[in-house]
């Protein structure tokens, strides 16, 4: 019986809606507009923060990223100095060692030394990036295997002149050809190519990962070999020669409970040797956690900008059903007269603004979905929709015809019933 009486509720309001059905669609357009905002806004908001959430995940929630950074004061005073002069700062070999013997929660240490060399493989060349690192690199910064291996152990002590790549240089340098087992000459060494891992690499992203597209493994004993800590740049005519034992330190700790606690206490060991400040300590769980602070506070903003276009949406859904209870005055005061109750003349008019509400929350989601992915389309920006933008948008455009349609209802249902007939 309910069930019925709604029903006819329902068809008697979209019967009443459109005999205005221009006004009415007018009136709809406000909550077409603030719902496809809220799905469209909170998309955009969503896809700009997944890419850098994603590269700070795979960082490691129990990691702590140790770089060597070049101290200020050699930066600006490199052209006082003589060109035989050599410029020493950086990471120490002794600095993993005393970081593993320091700490009891440290799980492992994975030291990293880079070099840059050109990678010929026929007539191909590329610039390279040399990472000399151990076997738990790959454990530590975990990226999809595309072909053959990583590197072993046994590598490291037989110094095996074997390398990884990642794809984007096994398409640059090896196109065409099988690349495992291929040999490629970096420099003036040759390696053997063991291994393909999918590029990720930090360039072009507001986060820095340890990684690059243009990177190529080696067992670090073998860098330390053939490259060893002196490198000589050749800038502008002038040569600057630069000792770095360790670029990178890669720290991983036994739970995330512990990584904020293990940061601080190498920093502090670290300024001890360290006086002038030539490292820098990154922590991927706090980087993480700001930015997924950043996130709900961006897609707070969104919603609240969004939320007010409803808002005018609802203001116009009140405005004209107060006008079309003043229009419909006469025909109240009639059902009043015949013995209808208050909450039915509540509910004739609640169900005109559900149905106003509702019908503009559906085509509002629609036009929601449907920017995103223009977005997406057309300028390349990452756009993601979210089950939880949807349902939000439902709820509020289901609110507001409740909401902005309750007191022209209380207004209508409140009417005397002689003065209503008396209305012209």
């Amino acid at each position: 019986m309910v069930r019925i009486k709604v029903l006819r509720n329902i068809r008697l309001g979209i019967k009443t809606l459109m005999l205005h059905s221009l006004r009415s669609v007018l009136t709809m357009l406000g909550v077409v507009f603030g719902v496809a905002s809220v799905v469209a806004m909170l998309a955009v908001g969503e896809g700009a923060s997944k890419e850098a959430l994603d590269r700070i995940r795979k960082l490691g929630s129990t990691n702590i990223i140790i770089t060597s950074v070049k101290p200020v004061e050699e930066d600006t005073s490199g052209s006082t100095r003589s060109p035989f002069s050599m410029n020493m700062y950086g990471l120490l070999y002794e600095d993993e060692h005393r970081a593993k013997e320091t700490f009891a929660t440290i799980e492992r240490t994975v030291p990293v030394k880079v070099v840059r060399k050109e990678g010929r493989f026929g007539s191909r060349t590329l610039d390279l990036r040399i990472i000399g690192t151990t076997p738990h690199w790959f454990e530590l910064i975990r990226r999809p295997m595309i072909a053959g291996r990583t590197l072993t152990p046994r590598d490291a002590r037989a110094k095996a002149g074997v390398v990884v790549l990642t794809e984007y240089g096994a398409r640059r340098l090896l196109a065409t050809k099988r690349s495992i087992g291929q040999s490629l000459r970096i420099g003036g060494n040759y390696y053997e190519v063991i291994g393909i891992v999918q590029s990720e690499g930090g360039q072009g992203s507001s986060v820095q990962t340890p990684d690059q597209e243009i990177d190529a493994y080696i067992p670090i004993e073998v860098a330390r070999e053939r490259y060893g800590d002196v490198f000589t740049l050749f800038t502008s005519g002038s040569m600057l020669r630069e000792s770095v034992e360790l670029h990178q330190i890669i720290v991983e700790v036994e739970s995330t409970a512990q990584v904020e606690p293990v940061a601080d206490g190498l920093d502090r060991m670290l300024k001890v040797s360290h006086p002038k400040g030539d490292y820098r300590i990154s922590v991927p769980l706090a980087l993480l956690r700001q930015a997924e602070a950043t996130k709900r506070t961006f897609n707070i903003v969104l919603g609240s900008i969004a939320g007010i276009s409803l808002l005018v949406g609802g203001i116009g859904i009140m405005n004209i059903m107060l006008a079309s209870v003043t229009e419909r005055t006469r025909e109240i005061g009639v059902r009043r007269a015949i013995g209808a109750k208050r909450r039915q003349i509540i509910g004739q008019f609640l169900v005109e603004t559900m149905v106003l509400s509702t019908a503009g929350g559906l085509i509002g989601i629609a036009i929601g979905l449907l920017i995103p992915w223009l977005v997406t389309y057309f300028a390349g920006m990452p756009t993601v929709v979210t089950a939880y933008s949807v349902a939000l948008a439902v709820g509020i455009s289901m609110s507001v015809g409740i909401v902005f349609g309750l007191y022209p209802a209380v207004r209508a249902a409140n009417m005397d019933p002689i003065e209503a007939l008396r209305h012209e």
